[in-house]
């Protein structure tokens, strides 16, 4: 594989190699690897560059027979703390894993990178590594929510990238988040949504009521339906796909949702473990709850997108173990077999004007 620098990614990336940082989580090297493992398992054709100290590295996958001659390490000596300054990592990260993990990227060796590190680092380094796309003024996370809807699960983003966003970047975040819908939950014509303090048109701030407009306006050429605002109630509803915020009300529920249903699941625990009565109902209820256990796990939807950058960046949570790695590279797998960055490319054109027929070409067409 290539090791020589470009600016932008190139556009025939092998879509079967991704990119992973594996010294960025707080459970180390060793759960990223075991997670690569279980996704290997499940895809013979999945490929990995793996980046981090090479000897550690290379002790771990030596002992998985699945991983032979399927990944290739980049030595990386230094790691990206969770502590660590944004700045700080922009000014002297060179040699750490995640910097290395977004350059494959960046030059064109795979079409996606995954990442449990720093968040607001690996958002920095992506930035400024594979820069926004055109039209693009802030990118933003894409998170995968439970919810009442066929396929499983809703969009919401912004999720922490950015606390701002005017009328503009809330049209962008539409644009951008159903071409998400459509590439990742397979949604022909995803319904967008606006979160507010209510549902009524005359509600909310100002930049909120200029968006409702401009993405109404935008239905056709963006390919969605718009069903106007939505409350918080309506995150985990049947009622849209994709729900549009700025980072900080949207990471404010993120954070929220993640609590509660941690907190369910230790009142559930604490309910069928108090009595020796209800130690039984556990009993003839166990299929039932490890049902339940298994839709509200927070590793089956592992993983924001970064989007607005030439590349893809998938942020998987700090303290994934190896399901949580494994639902990341899933995802990001998913998204690299759909050409997922030239189809966003091709769907964010449409803010500005006509798809560019370069973009048309290597989108093989926008879905």
């Amino acid at each position: 594989m290539s090791t020589q620098h470009c600016q932008e990614p190139l556009a025939e990336a092998p879509r079967n190699v991704i990119s992973v940082d594996a010294m960025g989580g707080d459970r180390g090297p060793a759960a990223v690897v075991a997670g690569l493992v279980k996704a290997a398992t499940r895809n013979s054709e999945i490929r990995f560059l793996l980046h981090g100290r090479r000897n550690e590295l290379e002790q771990l996958v030596s002992r998985r027979k699945v991983l032979a001659g399927r990944v290739e390490i980049r030595d990386a000596a230094d790691i990206v703390t969770m502590e660590a300054r944004p700045s700080q990592v922009m000014r002297h990260g060179q040699a750490t894993s995640m910097w290395s993990a977004i350059d494959s990227v960046r030059n064109g060796e795979a079409p996606v990178c995954v990442s449990c590190g720093n968040t607001g680092a690996l958002m920095l380094l992506s930035i400024v590594r594979l820069r926004k796309l055109p039209g693009v003024n802030r990118p933003a996370i894409a998170c995968l929510w439970p919810s009442r809807n066929p396929h499983g699960f809703n969009v919401m983003l912004d999720a922490g990238a950015d606390v701002r966003a005017d009328e503009h970047d809330l049209l962008q975040y539409a644009l951008m988040g159903s071409s998400y819908a459509r590439n990742g939950l397979g949604l022909d014509l995803p319904r967008v949504g606006i979160l507010n303090v209510g549902t009524e048109e005359n509600k909310g701030r100002a930049e909120l009521k200029a968006a409702h407009d401009l993405i109404e306006a935008s239905c056709a050429a963006g390919q969605f339906d718009f069903v106007g605002f939505v409350e918080g109630g309506d995150i985990p509803s049947d009622k849209v796909d994709v729900i549009v915020t700025d980072g900080f009300t949207g990471n404010v529920a993120l954070k929220t949702g993640e609590g509660t249903a941690r907190l369910v699941g230790d009142f559930l625990h604490e309910a069928f473990s108090a009595t020796p009565l209800s130690r039984m109902a556990a009993l003839l209820a166990l299929t039932s709850l490890r049902r339940l256990k298994k839709r509200i796990d927070p590793r089956r939807v592992n993983g924001g997108v970064f989007l607005g950058l030439n590349g893809t960046v998938v942020k998987s949570h700090g303290a994934s173990d190896a399901t949580g790695v494994a639902a990341a590279v899933r995802l990001a797998w998913e998204l690299a077999q759909s050409g997922f960055t030239e189809r966003l490319a091709a769907r964010v054109a449409t803010a500005s004007g006509p798809v560019p027929e370069m973009v048309k070409d290597v989108a093989g067409g926008e879905r």
